[in-house]
C-alpha cells in the first residue's frame, strides 16, 4: 500500500492547482480522477486570465503537464471508500488498488441537475446557458428566454438584460416568481410571458429555435438560460460523516478559506464547496488548500521531531 502526503480527488482545476502547490514544495502527491469535468459540455473556458476561450479539455492538459513536472502522480480511477482521520491517516480504496495519505483534497466538483423539459438536455452547454460570466458574451444582442424555474430566475434576468435587450422571462414555475420579482421584471423592461415550456426545438449541434409553450403557442429563441439545481459531488465526504449546506443554488461542503471543511484531515475546494465559483476562483481556492496542508504537515513534523528529541534527552 503507496503512502501520500495528499491523495486530491478530482483533476480539474481546484485539484491540479492544488497538487502543483504541494508538489512544488516536494510533498507526495495523488491526483485520483474519474474524467467526468462538469463543463465537459463546453466548447470554451471564458474569464480564464491568460488563456481566454481555451478549451477546457486544453486547459486541464496543460495543467496536468504542469503538475506531473513536479512530481505529482495521476491515477484514473473511481474512489469505492475513504476510511480513517486524521491521527490514524486515511485509507482511499478504488476497485484496484488503495493507498493511504495524511490529508485528503475533495476537488470533486458537482453536477447539474436540470428541469425535465424535452431538448434542455440536448442543448445544455450549447444554447441553453446558466451564466451570464461564462456564456453571457457569446450571447449578446441575441433573443435570449430566461426560464423562471427557481429563486435564482429573476437574478439571472437581471445580468443578460446587460447583454441584449431581447431577454424574455418565460414564467415556468409560477409559484417562484414573487410580486416583488415580478416588479424588478417590470422596471427592466422584460415581458413576462405566464406559461410552462414543453419542449425544445434543437437541432444537432444543440443550437435551440424555439420553445413550445404550455398555452399552444412556440416563441422563436436563440438562447435560453436556466438555473440548474447544483449538487455537490461529495459522497467520500458523507460517508466520513460530514454533512452538506445548503442554498438556493444547491448544495455544498462548507469549507474555511484555507479550504479546511469540518472534517480534520480533509479540505474541500472548487465547485464542491463553492457552487458558483468559475475556473479561476476554482483554481485560487486549490492554491490555497495546497498552501495550507503544506505548512500544516510542515510543523506536525516539527513537532513530531520536537518530541523525540524531549523524549531523547
Amino acid at each position: 500500500m503507496e503512502n501520500f502526503d495528499v491523495v486530491i480527488v478530482g483533476g480539474g482545476s481546484a485539484g491540479l492547482a492544488a497538487s502543483i502547490a504541494l508538489g512544488r514544495s516536494r510533498r507526495k502527491v495523488l491526483v485520483v480522477d474519474e474524467g467526468n469535468p462538469r463543463n465537459a459540455v463546453s466548447a470554451h473556458a471564458h474569464n480564464v486570465l491568460g488563456h481566454e476561450g481555451i478549451s477546457p479539455k486544453d486547459l486541464i492538459a496543460l495543467g496536468h503537464a504542469e503538475a506531473v513536472n513536479y512530481g505529482v502522480e495521476f491515477v484514473s480511477a473511481h474512489i469505492e471508500s475513504v476510511q480513517g482521520s486524521i491521527e490514524e491517516g486515511f485509507k482511499i480504496s478504488t476497485p484496484s488498488s488503495q493507498w493511504t495519505a495524511r490529508r485528503i483534497v475533495l476537488a470533486t466538483g458537482a453536477r447539474d441537475i436540470l428541469p425535465e423539459i424535452p431538448g434542455l438536455q440536448q442543448a445544455w452547454g450549447a444554447s441553453a446557458l446558466h451564466c451570464p460570466y461564462c456564456h453571457g458574451w457569446e450571447v449578446r444582442d441575441q433573443q435570449i428566454a430566461i426560464l423562471g424555474v427557481s429563486e435564482m430566475s429573476t437574478h439571472q434576468a437581471l445580468l443578460f438584460s446587460q447583454l441584449s435587450d431581447k431577454v424574455t422571462f418565460v414564467n415556468h414555475t409560477p409559484e417562484k416568481l414573487s410580486a416583488e420579482n415580478r416588479e424588478l421584471l417590470t422596471a427592466l423592461g422584460i415581458e413576462v410571458i405566464d406559461s410552462s415550456v414543453t419542449g425544445l426545438a434543437v437541432n444537432d449541434s444543440g443550437q435551440v429555435s424555439s420553445l413550445s409553450l404550455e398555452n399552444g403557442t412556440d416563441f422563436e429563441v436563440q438562447a435560453v438560460v436556466v438555473a440548474s439545481q447544483v449538487t455537490a459531488n461529495a459522497s467520500i465526504y458523507l460517508e466520513l460523516g460530514g454533512e452538506l449546506s445548503e442554498n438556493p443554488m444547491g448544495t455544498f461542503i462548507s469549507a474555511e478559506q484555507t479550504g479546511a471543511t469540518g472534517i480534520p484531515g480533509i479540505y474541500a475546494a472548487g465547485n464542491v464547496a463553492s457552487i458558483g465559483a468559475m475556473i479561476g476562483a476554482s483554481a485560487a481556492a486549490g492554491t490555497m488548500a495546497g498552501a495550507f496542508i503544506n505548512a500544516e504537515l510542515a510543523m506536525e513534523t516539527v513537532k513530531k521531531k520536537m518530541g523525540q528529541n524531549e523524549v531523547q534527552a
